[in-house]
């Protein structure tokens, strides 16, 4: 079905087992639907999960990824913290967080050492949604950051110096997702130092794993000299068109590289998905029964129902 949810279906049930794929289909959409108006709490982790979404390729669908799995695991029970770290600050936006120039933001963690504590916003997207925004200001840290002493640790220090974060109280922050510019600057090199997982948004598209190379020998630079818990866990694939063979050809190239690493469910091609953030929105909110948000509801899902649980 053009632009549907791309898990596979469930199996028919045995009234329905001579179900066209379209009936299975919208039987598949109907359920998530129903699902989604529950809003089924999903697991706790046993400690904050970190986690940084990268790509150094543009248009890939990193802050959109970001932004919608956020939301989506806020919805259901999650405490979340986003971490806007691209100058452009597009999550923030997003997220219906104020960035104006003069607003305490993540360039003021990472310059001038500004506790966590007294930058963090609430966004008004769900509850138990906290966001680190970003201004353009952060434009020139790097060049800033380049005379200061372990200048790559700056986001990871102030991350453990959150008291919310890696904390022992129900009021602990369950994840942390941060967003980075599509370059490997000293931005993105402190997102890597910083979390133990890299989830991996690609467009399936060609060209799809243009400057994946890159980004993975960098991963593995970061993990020999300054991270050792850095690990690919999560690749997730954008744009998802089911019309053509192109998204078929190259989602099944990403599944042979990265195995069972990449998340069942590939996000479509969306014209909701694009539009929400017009409205300063997530599709999630904004339109939260299109194929778009009900897919990331199961990316998030999947992403959420892995690793060790709280009981």
């Amino acid at each position: 079905m053009p632009g549907g949810a791309l898990t596979a279906p469930p199996t028919p049930t045995a009234e329905g087992a001579d179900a066209t794929p379209l009936a299975t289909a919208v039987e598949y959409s109907l359920r998530l639907r129903a699902e989604l108006r529950m809003k089924q709490p999903f697991p706790r982790p046993v400690r904050t999960r970190v986690m940084v979404v990268a790509n150094q390729k543009g248009g890939v669908g990193k802050t959109t990824s970001t932004v919608n799995l956020a939301v989506t695991m806020a919805h259901h029970g999650l405490r979340v913290l986003v971490v806007d770290l691209d100058p452009q600050g597009n999550a923030s936006t997003a997220l219906a967080i104020d960035h104006h120039r003069d607003t305490p933001s993540s360039y003021d963690a990472l310059v001038d050492g500004t506790p966590l504590a007294d930058i963090v916003q609430e966004s008004p997207e769900a509850p138990g949604l906290f966001v680190i925004p970003a201004t353009i200001d952060l434009a020139g840290a790097e060049i800033e950051l380049v005379s200061v002493v372990a200048r790559e640790n700056r986001l990871r220090k102030a991350l453990h110096g959150y008291d919310l974060v890696f904390g022992t109280g129900d009021d602990r922050i369950d994840y942390v997702l941060i967003d980075c510019p599509p370059s490997l600057g000293l931005l993105t090199l402190n997102a890597l130092v910083a979390a133990d997982e890299l989830l991996l948004p690609i467009q399936t598209e060609y060209y799809a794993l243009e400057g994946v190379g890159q980004l993975l020998e960098t991963v593995d630079l970061v993990r020999t000299n300054l991270n050792p818990d850095l690990a690919i866990s999560t690749v997730l694939l954008t744009m998802f068109d089911a019309r053509t063979r192109l998204s078929a050809a190259v989602a099944d190239e990403v599944r042979q590289h990265f195995g069972e690493r990449v998340l069942k469910t590939a996000i479509p091609r969306s014209v909701r998905v694009s539009e929400a953030p017009s409205h300063g929105k997530s599709v999630m909110t904004y339109d939260p029964a299109s194929p778009g948000a009900l897919s990331y509801l199961e990316a998030a899902r999947e992403l959420t129902s892995k690793g060790e649980q709280a009981g």
